[in-house]
């Protein structure tokens, strides 16, 4: 999956890298796991358990193998080239940034209402008398504004892993408790589409639905702020990759075998959207009794908290960066800074003129491009205490409290869709951009592998994203 061309790094000897993977070391895998698994995601894979039983846990698990390429290559090019992925995005063109922000503003205020009703719901369903959703769903906001703001990336990376830990207990424990036909479920290993209208699109979003957002190219970032910043650590890097998606997939296959017991062989329906996940804590009431319902909900909490916080830390730290690119002097108009360290001609390897004194060194003892990298600033922590950082986090908690009284507007739903579903393709057709030129050291290229997952995910989300444009009303839109 990660094979690139040529040999290995000499960052391996720098001293303050470990000489082989530790488990000790995986964080921003946890982080990306946490985050890119939101209650949506274990809705859906419920529903294809309860309208398929176990005949899509093939895809299931091949949706988690095509994101362990995305990820790898978004880490990659961070700790490759040293710079951000923002930074590649820049040196690709205007069109990047112009998607870029329209994105990053639109979806953030819609995610934003999505996120807190999503974390208000299991703690209202949890203490029904206390208060009602709305004010549930600000509260949870509020809470991870002031967690993200107070506390840098080593803290926030403890807590994720905490309520990792806690998705982890409630859905293995769910899927023991439904006892799974495990001659099925190995059986539902098998690439079989369900005999069914529509079944290619079903299984095709079924693939790209869990765990794909843009948390995929908040990764790097995630790996920037660990530490990692350069070749040295891509051993570790990718080892923490896997445990991100392995642990994505428990996740997914323990609620496919939820949805396929207790749903499908009861033939019972459930809502979509996070309200399916209250039904099932009813389901389960009934079932397994109060104790079972509760510890449910606590782990649909940690779900839905996990997934807010995450946005709140990860995409703050890429629109921090965005900004900060277009505040250095001499930026030009396609977005590429000839400043040292940040504009293509770095990247590629080659000297580039610094702001003022002599010209930049073309690259580190370990050819990761010039010093003075952007990823060594994310390192820092400087992005976190940036006033971008800081004013994306307010945009993302208040202004989408409005949404929540007030209902979603239509033309934003469907403003919000499209624009969600063409992030994906766009992020696995630029890193095939960036990490096919001479932006990227060539030893950390893509290979035939590494082309071959990203095109095949580039393909799979570009037909989402067609899929997603034509579901549209746009005769109400105009």
């Amino acid at each position: 999956m990660a094979e690139t061309k040529g040999g290995p790094s000499t960052a391996g000897d720098v001293a303050s890298v470990p000489r082989k993977s530790s488990w000790k070391y995986i964080g921003p895998g946890i982080v990306v796991a946490a985050t890119g698994v939101g209650a949506g995601d274990l809705v859906a894979t419920l529903i294809a358990g309860s309208n398929f039983g176990y005949t899509l846990l093939w895809a299931a698990v091949l949706g988690c193998v095509v994101k362990i390429s995305l990820a790898e290559a978004a880490g990659r090019w961070h700790l490759s080239t040293g710079r951000t992925l923002f930074d590649g995005w820049a040196s690709l063109g205007r069109w990047t940034t112009w998607f870029f922000v329209v994105y990053v503003v639109v979806w953030g205020f819609a995610y934003g209402a999505a996120a807190m009703s999503s974390s208000g719901l299991p703690l209202q369903a949890l203490f029904p008398d206390v208060m009602g959703l709305k004010w549930w769903a600000m509260c949870t906001g509020v809470v991870g504004l002031v967690f993200v703001w107070f506390n840098k990336y080593a803290v926030f990376e403890k807590v994720m892993t905490v309520l990792v830990g806690v998705m982890f207990v409630v859905t293995v424990y769910l899927a023991i408790r439904v006892t799974p036909n495990l001659p099925d479920a190995f059986a539902g290993l098998l690439p079989v589409l369900p005999d069914e209208k529509d079944s290619v699109l079903n299984t095709l979003g079924l693939i790209g639905g869990v765990g794909g957002t843009i948390t995929l190219a908040a990764y790097g970032y995630w790996v920037n702020a660990k530490g990692w910043t350069h070749p040295g650590w891509m051993k570790v890097m990718r080892l923490d990759n896997r445990v991100a998606y392995v642990t994505t997939g428990v996740f997914v296959v323990a609620m496919l075998f939820v949805g396929a017991e207790m749903l499908h062989s009861a033939n019972v329906a459930i809502a979509g959207g996070d309200k399916g996940l209250v039904q099932l804590g009813d389901i389960l009431e009934k079932e397994y009794g109060t104790a079972t319902a509760k510890l449910f909900l606590i782990g649909f909490f940690a779900t839905s908290f996990t997934s807010l916080i995450g946005v709140w830390h990860g995409v703050s730290l890429m629109f921090a960066d965005f900004v900060q690119h277009y505040r250095k002097p001499g930026v030009r108009g396609d977005g590429a800074a000839p400043a040292a360290g940040d504009g293509p001609r770095a990247a590629e390897g080659r000297a580039a003129p610094a702001a003022d004194g002599p010209p930049a060194p073309a690259a580190d003892a370990v050819g990761a491009g010039p010093v003075g990298r952007s990823g060594e600033e994310v390192a820092s922590g400087a992005r976190e205490r940036s006033l971008p950082f800081r004013a994306y986090l307010l945009w993302l908690t208040f202004p989408p409290m409005i949404l929540l009284f007030e209902g979603q507007p239509f033309r934003l739903i469907i403003i919000y869709g499209v624009l969600g579903a063409a992030f994906m393709p766009f992020l696995a057709l630029t890193l095939i951009w960036l990490l096919n030129s001479s932006r990227t050291p060539a030893q950390w290229r893509n290979g035939w592998i590494s082309n071959g997952m990203l095109a095949v995910a580039g393909v799979l989300f570009l037909v989402l994203c067609v899929k997603q444009i034509t579901d549209q009303d746009w005769s109400s839109f105009f």
